[in-house]
């Protein structure tokens, strides 16, 4: 794990999920160098001056972007906007619920990702999934290589991270060269669903799952019968809970093991474990609901997976990295012991040797997504050569 502020686990996180994602050394260090006193500072305060260099140097890439584009140079201008993007997301993930200019910073990032898709031309089309009178949204990628219907996999955000996140990472481009087709959704509780339509989690991940199978179910460039899910951090929550419910789905895989979120919450009032963002406990409450902390506990119970993993009757890769500071190693072991009537189980821990041993891999994910991606391939009937 890379850390460039030594006492401040969550700025880290953010760092490394921003390389994971694009960016570039010289600018992190740009907008990092003037942040050492502020690391240390409380979360409001300091990461008011997070966001100050790390949106600074999202603006200048966008008027560099404009003065390329003023020239003709496209993919270039795109390049920009594609980083400049990364760093609006990566400051704006880190301000609390109702910060002064949240929501536009978020807006800002929106716009500069689309952007920065059409300029680039990526592989990647945004859709929308009808859902409870609103839109579920979601990125599209389509499997290359490929003139039948395709696999496809559906991967779902964890607590705070979102549809672009899970993007730039690379898992889909990844699975892309091996024939398989990816869905990104903001789910309830995650990216657009909540910040643009109020969307709530909710414990029951098959009721809106159920509803992006059916939309995936009516292309004709997807094959109904190969339709997998993957999960990311509290999608390791997410996931198997559909997978478990929605019997429509062909595999399953998580990516870093959350069995028993409820335990977690029990550890974390006791200072147990790093916290993934700033604000964590109004994160929360945001994400699920409760007016209190005593509430939104009550809300937690509900979010383990024990008689529920024993449901899934298909391929299932659980994986976790060896030294998650999140979320215990053991929760990877419960979820694979209890996948009793899955017929092909698979339990990968990712360690110093492959790299990937924090949290769902984001200190290095290349060789751990990867590994993802050549097991859905195989299970799925895409390619690995």
């Amino acid at each position: 794990m890379f850390r460039y502020f030594p006492s401040n686990y969550v700025w880290n996180l953010s760092v490394n999920l921003a390389i994971e994602m694009g960016a570039r050394i010289g600018e992190i260090v740009e907008m990092c160098e003037p942040l050492q006193e502020a690391a240390k500072q409380p979360d409001a305060e300091g990461t008011r001056a997070f966001r100050e260099t790390w949106a600074r140097m999202a603006d200048k890439l966008c008027e560099l972007a404009a003065e390329d584009e003023a020239r003709g140079r496209l993919l270039s201008a795109g390049e920009k906007y594609n980083r400049a993007a990364t760093y609006y997301l990566t400051c704006e993930r880190l301000q609390a619920h109702g910060a002064p200019g949240r929501m536009a910073l978020y807006q800002r990032f929106l716009d500069t990702f689309a952007r920065g898709i059409a300029l680039s031309k990526e592989n990647c089309e945004r859709v929308e999934i009808p859902y409870e009178g609103k839109v579920l949204s979601g990125l599209y990628v389509r499997a290359e290589g490929v003139s039948d219907p395709a696999p496809v996999l559906v991967q779902l955000n964890g607590l705070d991270s979102t549809k672009e996140m899970k993007y730039r990472v690379g898992l889909p481009a990844w699975l892309a060269k091996r024939g398989v087709a990816s869905l990104l959704i903001d789910q309830p509780g995650t990216g657009e669903a909540l910040r643009l339509h109020d969307l709530k989690a909710r414990y029951d991940t098959e009721h809106w799952a159920s509803r992006v199978v059916d939309w995936l179910q009516d292309r004709a460039d997807i094959d109904p019968k190969r339709i997998g899910c993957e999960g990311v951090s509290l999608g390791g929550y997410y996931c198997p809970r559909a997978v478990a419910f929605e019997p429509r789905f062909a595999c399953g895989v998580v990516w870093g093991a959350n069995h028993d979120w409820r335990d977690v919450q029990k550890r974390r009032l006791e200072r147990e474990g790093s916290f993934p963002v700033p604000h964590y406990w109004e994160h929360v409450r945001w994400v699920w609901g409760g007016k209190d902390i005593e509430a939104f506990m009550q809300i937690a119970e509900n979010v383990h997976l024990d008689g529920v993993v024993e449901k899934i009757r298909v391929p299932f890769l659980v994986t976790h990295g060896e030294q998650d500071s999140q979320i215990p190693l053991k929760w990877a072991h419960r979820t694979y012991e209890q996948l009793v009537n899955s017929p092909k189980r698979e339990l990968k821990i990712f360690t110093s040797r492959e790299g990937g041993v924090q949290h769902s891999s984001f200190d290095n994910s290349i060789n751990a997504g990867q590994y993802i991606a050549d097991w859905v391939a195989e299970t799925l009937g895409g390619r690995t050569a």
